[in-house]
């Protein structure tokens, strides 16, 4: 099919576009917007921005490339691709790194004019690789997109250094021609971003447009694609990252509740995006604190927990073990606490712009003597929001610290959100003390949990702390019988979170004779890993734990139902460790930790192994 330049508009079900660049070309920028651009179209999409660790790497270097790999589709999707079609690489550098990545005939658009000797050299190139044979084998466009910017910007008045600045619009308004988006709404954008900077506005207006006519008029590209607008639930989408969404599932269980919301949190990556949403919202009755340290951040939310306020605190893994005297505080006063943990690689400083999940038996485990807390991840970047209600929920239901896992790649990957009715969110109420008749500080309701009394109630005076507490009295005691009782009362009380939790559903073959479990953010590879093989005549099952401490109470029950249990994690296998002591079942594992999400290519070769081949079919 011809569009009105006589350029052929081929369809296509879906795409897999990876921008790279020095970290200072603005890809992640990039991403974003043309992620937005195609959420509005109306695909299905998920992302995966990738930022070197190195905060001001050296310009064309290797560590400092940055990248945003965007997979959208008619269909619905789970993950942001294995491999990318489209490569679009700024420098050599960035061609250097992801050039294995990139599919077999897939498309490399390079800006040809980075390709200097000295950008070579960095890279690590003995010889110009738009001149040998190196990207044999793959459909190659050499853009000039430096020169053509600054063309574009020559009578700006603007210096070099800020046109230079500007060629990431050049190649996202190539990119929006390419694959038929509409530039619209970043021109709006751009409007609203730099209003005050009408200069900047106009040049990255200019640029962007001149990016978008260059693919229309030049003979370097004969076809554009248009991938067709997914079939989505009804309502109103719009695309979020799993930060946004937890900040904003906090926000709203607050509202829920009817209680001011208290954040107290010291920056980490790549969890601080919370802290800088959550500050936005102060006309919500949220209070943020950007504490000096991770201890004092969990300290002013202990604190503002023991005021009644719904307490928060963000981190990461590191943070988590700073923290952890803190949350045994929290385990002896028994206090609701939010404790967010968006897991990064390590150990130590580790990879601290990569994703792992190698913290569960932290979260679980990680603390001096017996101090039990709930455990619960999200799946996905919107389940960020759901997930973090029901934190919220269970932390003031049951009076316990819970910690909500996520990761970097759900935290920092966006995909279509329905915006829900506020008729559609879960209840829960807050109710706090005031009654002075027969007033225990740690006397128990029906969940065992002691009342939650906000200091200056008349009446209802008393003391907490970290040391042993005498049952009922809140007292300080040394006694033996009572600290056998209060460490038994309090794990009881956890344990009875597992009363008011939904069972562990499975999906897929009925007959099947392996089931892939998984847990956190491997939810949408295994998803899409089993989709397929399914399609293709496998018989598997699956299920995903969002309840980790405590489990569903037919965890046990459906482990038991299948002959075979693979468990792909990205840590050395933490899940798996702990179904075997808890349940004595043989389970398998996958496990890789790269800094990336599972490939699903790799989990269906794994999967196909476990079946016996082709004849697993």
């Amino acid at each position: 099919m011809a569009n009105e330049n006589g350029k052929d508009l081929q369809s296509l079900e879906e795409v897999t576009v990876r921008f790279a660049g020095d970290s200072g070309d603005g890809m992640q920028l990039t991403g974003t917007q043309f992620s937005n651009t195609t959420a509005l179209v109306g695909n299905d999409l998920s992302t995966l921005p990738d930022y070197p660790a190195e905060i001001r790497a050296p310009a064309g270097t290797l560590y400092g490339v940055s990248g945003f790999q965007l997979h959208f589709s008619s269909n619905d999707i789970h993950t942001p691709g294995d491999n990318p079609d489209v490569l679009v690489a700024m420098n050599p550098a960035a061609l250097k790194i992801n050039l294995k990545d990139v599919k077999p005939h897939g498309t490399i658009i390079v800006n040809k004019d980075a390709f200097e000797p000295k950008a070579l050299a960095q890279a690590g190139f003995a010889v110009n690789p738009l001149e040998d044979d190196t990207l044999s084998g793959f459909k190659v466009h050499q853009v000039p997109i430096t020169s053509l910017t600054q063309n574009s910007l020559e009578d700006s008045g603007l210096t070099t250094k800020e046109i230079t600045r500007s060629k990431n619009f050049f190649a996202l308004g190539l990119m929006y021609w390419l694959y038929n988006r509409p530039i619209e709404p970043t021109l709006k954008w751009i409007n609203e971003k730099f209003g005050k900077l009408p200069a900047i506005a106009d040049a990255n207006t200019k640029v962007l447009k001149a990016g978008y006519y260059f693919g229309d008029q030049t003979e370097i590209f004969s076809t554009r694609y248009a991938v067709k607008k997914a079939e989505l639930p009804e309502g109103t989408y719009k695309s979020i990252s799993g930060n946004e969404a937890t900040a904003i599932g906090l926000v709203a269980a607050a509202k829920i509740a009817n209680v001011p919301l208290f954040l107290g949190s010291y920056p980490i990556t790549p969890a601080s995006d919370i802290l800088h949403y959550l500050s936005g919202y102060k006309n919500y009755n949220v209070t943020t604190l950007q504490a000096e340290d991770e201890i004092a951040g969990i300290a002013s939310a202990i604190g503002a927990s023991f005021g009644g306020s719904l307490a928060i605190t963000t981190t990461s893994g590191p943070g988590v073990a700073l923290k952890t005297e803190a949350i045994g505080l929290a385990v002896m006063t028994e206090l609701p606490l939010v404790i967010v943990n968006v897991q990064r690689g390590g150990p130590s400083t580790g990879l601290p712009t990569k994703t792992e999940q190698a913290d569960l038996l932290q979260a679980i485990y990680g603390r001096n003597g017996e101090a039990p807390i709930a455990v619960i991840a999200a799946s996905t970047p919107t389940d960020c929001f759901d997930m973090a209600i029901e934190a919220c929920r269970i932390a003031v239901k049951y009076m316990t610290p819970v910690m909500l896992l996520t990761d970097g790649y759900i935290a920092n990957g966006a995909e279509p959100w329905r915006i829900p009715k506020i008729e559609e969110l879960p209840k829960f109420e807050v109710k706090y003390r005031t009654d002075t008749a027969n007033f225990q500080p740690y006397g128990r309701d029906e969940n065992n949990a002691r009342p939650w009394v906000r200091p200056g109630t008349p009446g209802l005076e008393h003391r907490i702390g970290g040391l042993e507490k005498a049952n009922l009295t809140g007292n300080v005691n040394y006694e033996p019988d009572n600290h056998d009782m209060m460490c038994r009362l309090r794990e009881e009380k956890v344990l009875n979170i597992a009363n008011d939790i939904p069972s562990l559903d499975v999906v897929g073959d009925v007959d099947a004779d392996l089931l892939v479990l998984g847990w956190g953010g491997t939810y949408g590879t295994i998803t899409e890993s089993v989709n397929k093989l399914r399609k293709k005549g496998y018989k598997v099952a699956q299920a995903h734990l969002k309840y980790l401490y405590p489990m569903p109470k037919n965890t046990e029950e459906v482990l038991k139902k299948y002959k075979k249990v693979l468990i792909p994690e990205i840590n050395l296998g933490q899940l798996a460790k702990i179904l075997k002591s808890e349940f004595l079942v043989p389970v398998e594992s996958f496990n890789k930790m790269r800094g990336l999400p599972l490939r699903s290519d790799e989990l269906q070769e794994c999967i196909i192994e476990m079946l016996g081949g082709d004849n697993g079919k």
